[in-house]
């Protein structure tokens, strides 16, 4: 099972930027996919984009335009650059991968970060 360690959260004004980054402790380059997701409170886990070993990606439409995600094979790691933030991107974001089937797309991810606490003030 593939381990994940985000990092790159806090507090920043509404308008700022923040950017997020999760290293794995491995990287399959036949077929890998991570992402990120977020939680606040009282709501449920939704994703906020994903990119695959191809390089696609995928956003949510709630933060497309503003958040860019993307990743450095050499450093097992993958990013989130969060722009122009909202009060309602106010969650803690999890750092999520899982091997896929080469040149296929991301799916169900089956490993997890602890996450990171992103806090949007107005």
């Amino acid at each position: 099972q593939v381990r994940l360690a985000e990092s790159g959260g806090g507090s920043v004004q509404a308008g700022g930027s923040l950017r997020l980054s999760c290293v794995a402790s491995r990287y399959t380059h036949s077929g890998f996919c991570m992402g990120w997701f977020r939680q606040a409170p009282r709501r449920e886990r939704e994703l906020v984009a994903t990119i695959d070993s191809e390089g696609r990606t995928v956003y949510a439409d709630s933060v497309k335009g503003r958040f860019t995600i993307s990743k450095d094979h050499a450093k097992n790691s993958v990013y989130l650059e969060m722009n122009n933030l909202k009060a309602e991107d106010t969650a803690t974001y999890y750092c999520a991968a899982d091997d896929i089937p080469r040149l296929q797309r991301c799916g169900a991810l089956g490993a997890w970060g602890q996450g990171t606490l992103v806090t949007v003030t107005e």
